[in-house]
C-alpha cells in the first residue's frame, strides 16, 4: 500500500509542475502589455480607395496619382498613355490627440476638382490587455469642380459643384500575409442630371492585400454599387463598379504602387461614383501612385530635418 501512495503522490507532484510549465508558457507568450498591429496595409490608399492607415504623428505625406487612358485607344493613343489623369495630394497626421486624426487637400485634372478630407481612428487593431480585432477609421471627404458650368445662361449655384464622400474603414490584418477591409461609403451630390436620379448613394468596398515579401504585396479592391437604387448616368452610361488590381512596393521612404483598373479617376466620388468602362470590353487603365512621407523635427541648427 505504501508503493501505491508514494506512486500516486509522485503523479499529483508531476501533474502539477507539467500545468505549471505551461501556465509559464502562456505567460510567457502573451503580452502583458497592449500590443498595436503596424502595417496593415501599405499605403494611406489601397488602390484607388481609402486604407486604415494614415502618415504617422507630426508626419506629412505628398502623394501622386496618375492614371492612363483605356488599352481600347490601341496604337493611335499608345495604348492610353497620350490621355492621362493626375491627382496631386497632401496628408498631414496631426501632431496631438495620439496620431489619429489626419486631413489631406488635393487637386485633380479631372473636372478641376479641388477636394478636402478628414480621416479619424476610433480604434486599432491591437493584443493583450482589453485587446481589439480590428482598426476602424470614419472617413469624410467633400469635393468642390470648378470646370465651367454646361449652361452658363440658367441659374446656377455654387453649392452645385460640391460632392461629399462618407466611409467607414473597417480592417483586420489576419496574419502577416494577409489583410482584408470592408468600406461602406455614401456618395452625396448636389446636382444630379435627372429627377429620378439618386442625390445620395450607397456603395459597399472590399479590399485585400497579399504580402508576397517584406518590400512587396498584391493588393485588390472593388466598390459595389448596392443594387435596387436610381444611380445617375455619366455621358449617357450606366455606371459600373470599379474594380482594380495592384503591386505595392516600398522603397524605404516611397511607397510605389502600380494597378490595372477600369477607372481613370482618383478621387473618391468620382471613381467610386462614376466609373462606365468595363473589364470585359477592355476599358482598362494602367496607372500608379507615388507616396513620399515627411517627418519634420526640430534639429541644432536646422529649422526641420526629414526623416528618411
Amino acid at each position: 500500500m505504501r508503493k501505491v501512495y508514494l506512486f500516486i503522490a509522485l503523479s499529483f507532484l508531476s501533474s502539477v509542475s507539467y500545468s505549471q510549465g505551461l501556465l509559464d508558457e502562456l505567460e510567457a507568450s502573451t503580452p502583458k502589455q497592449k500590443e498595436y498591429t503596424s502595417g496593415t496595409f501599405k499605403g494611406v490608399r489601397i488602390i484607388n480607395g481609402q486604407s486604415v492607415e494614415m502618415p504617422g504623428k507630426g508626419e506629412l505625406l505628398f502623394m501622386i496619382q496618375h492614371r492612363f487612358g483605356s488599352f481600347r485607344g490601341g496604337v493611335v493613343d499608345l495604348f492610353g498613355l497620350d490621355l492621362a489623369g493626375i491627382r496631386i495630394g497632401l496628408e498631414y497626421t496631426l501632431p496631438f490627440h495620439d496620431g489619429r486624426l489626419c486631413i489631406g487637400v488635393g487637386r485633380s485634372n479631372y473636372l478641376k476638382i479641388w477636394d478636402g478630407s478628414i480621416k479619424y481612428q476610433i480604434l486599432r487593431q491591437s493584443k493583450g490587455p482589453k485587446s481589439f480585432p480590428f482598426t476602424i477609421d470614419l472617413y469624410a471627404s467633400m469635393g468642390i469642380s470648378t470646370v465651367n458650368f454646361s449652361d452658363p445662361d440658367r441659374n446656377n449655384y455654387f453649392s452645385s459643384r460640391l460632392t461629399y464622400c462618407y466611409q467607414i474603414l473597417w480592417a483586420r490584418k489576419f496574419c502577416r500575409w494577409f489583410s482584408f477591409q470592408l468600406s461602406p461609403t455614401v456618395l452625396h451630390r448636389n446636382l444630379v442630371p435627372l429627377n429620378e436620379d439618386q442625390n445620395t448613394t450607397f456603395h459597399l468596398g472590399f479590399a485585400g492585400k497579399f504580402r508576397v515579401s517584406n518590400r512587396v504585396a498584391i493588393t485588390a479592391e472593388y466598390f459595389w454599387p448596392v443594387s435596387g437604387q436610381n444611380f445617375a448616368d455619366v455621358n449617357s452610361l450606366p455606371i459600373k463598379g470599379p474594380l482594380s488590381i495592384g503591386v505595392d512596393w516600398e522603397t524605404g521612404g516611397h511607397v510605389f504602387q502600380f494597378m490595372l483598373s477600369n477607372t481613370q479617376a482618383t478621387f473618391d466620388q468620382t471613381f467610386i461614383g462614376e466609373t462606365t468602362h468595363d473589364w470585359l470590353d477592355g476599358d482598362i487603365h494602367f496607372g500608379f501612385n507615388i507616396q513620399r512621407t515627411f517627418s519634420f523635427k526640430k534639429g541644432a541648427g536646422k529649422k526641420y530635418k526629414v526623416q528618411e
